[in-house]
């Protein structure tokens, strides 16, 4: 299901500054600002990356404010493409397994899990489904470090989802607030 969103990008904290207001895909927001220190977010749910043209580091942000990059856990203040995160509402489900392919143990959720290793006794996942909603994977428990926006569909292998190893500490379903 597509909603509308509306995402509003500002160059210093606390909302100051030059703006950007957003409500659609952007692959090139340079020409739009040269840093981001605060972001709103209006309606939707969007996936803000580092880099041009989506890559880099992830970061998903639901409604809300985030005066400072500190609060989304970014990195630096570099934000240079965004999109709009569709699936973020009616049933989430997700399959996660210990080998690519969809092989070795598997953890079918339908819930956030804020400790893999205490739900299941595996640090790694090598390969996941995502067979409904949108989901994010955390590096840390906790949903703390990288993050990697997983939408409807399969991943053979972590870095399918632009992962640089299959560390995964905790996940939790993408929702509208």
């Amino acid at each position: 299901m597509d909603r509308m969103g509306k995402i509003v990008f500002y160059e210093d904290r606390n909302f100051q500054g030059r703006l950007y207001e957003c409500s659609a895909d952007c692959p090139e927001l340079n020409a739009h600002f040269s840093h981001c220190n605060s972001v709103r977010v209006e309606n939707g749910a969007w996936v803000l990356y580092e880099r041009p043209n989506y890559l880099g580091h992830q970061y998903i942000l639901t409604r809300g404010e985030y005066p400072d990059y500190q609060r989304w856990m970014g990195f630096n203040d570099s934000i240079r493409s965004c999109r709009i995160i569709r699936n973020t509402s009616g049933a989430f489900r997700l399959r996660v397994y210990e080998r690519p392919d969809f092989s070795g143990q598997m953890l079918e959720c339908t819930e956030d899990v804020n400790n893999l290793h205490e739900r299941w006794n595996l640090r790694e996942i090598q390969s996941a489904q995502v067979q409904d909603g949108a989901w994010v994977f955390y590096e840390l428990p906790n949903f703390r470090g990288r993050q990697y926006l997983l939408e409807r569909g399969e991943y053979r292998r972590y870095i399918e989802w632009a992962a640089m190893n299959p560390n995964v500490g905790s996940f939790r379903r993408v929702r509208e607030m």
